[in-house]
């Protein structure tokens, strides 16, 4: 399977050097025909307002949604994990997300560049070695729903959620050295389900 990274804004080198590390075969999308071309999206983290912005005039936007909509699997990080988010509850008013994860997020609730932060977390689905999370102007997740499966917290408060075939994360993986998220992601792809590769 082609996987492909969001490639108009945010940590796309880091997340193509760890999918290239597993071996996986990566593809940047700019554009609807590169889009057409993989079977799964990462969505990097970025600036989210910009990101939502950059899909919309990239003529990106809607097929992503079709695709989502259709069970393309999806793995966002900070960024990403708001696009992915059903509800944003402090977003611009012409702000859009995929609604593909049943959460609702707040942007940058951690605080700003000065308050990010980093933690060793504890997340049984990728073993039983703590995974040193990165925290960059993180979101903060105020309501996971039902049909959603919270595989980490901090503090009590879920950082990294898995719905099916995709899955969302507050912090940036990418820049940890850990690929082992990535590595739960794309086992995910051969069993339909990230929800189900983390059980």
């Amino acid at each position: 399977m082609k996987v492909g990274i969001l490639a108009l804004q945010g940590d796309v080198s880091e997340h193509a050097q760890a999918l290239a590390d597993l071996g996986a075969d990566a593809l940047e999308v700019r554009t609807p025909d590169s889009l057409a071309a993989v079977d799964a999206l990462i969505l990097p983290g970025g600036e989210s307002t910009t990101m939502s912005q950059l899909l919309e005039s990239s003529g990106l936007f809607d097929v992503v949604a079709s695709r989502l909509a259709d069970g393309m699997p999806a793995f966002g990080t900070c960024a990403g994990m708001i696009l992915l988010a059903s509800e944003v509850l402090d977003g611009r008013a012409d702000q859009r997300s995929f609604g593909v994860i049943d959460l609702a997020v707040r942007r940058n609730a951690f605080g700003r560049q000065v308050d990010s932060f980093e933690a060793d977390i504890d997340i049984p689905a990728v073993g039983e070695e703590a995974f040193h999370a990165v925290f960059i102007r993180a979101p903060r997740v105020v309501r996971v729903g039902p049909a959603a499966t919270v595989l980490a917290r901090v503090d009590g408060e879920p950082v990294a959620i898995a719905q099916g075939p995709h899955l969302a994360l507050a912090f940036h993986p990418e820049v940890s050295g850990d690929d082992r998220l990535h590595r739960l992601f794309l086992r995910g792809l051969g069993d339909g389900s990230v929800a189900g590769a983390a059980a």
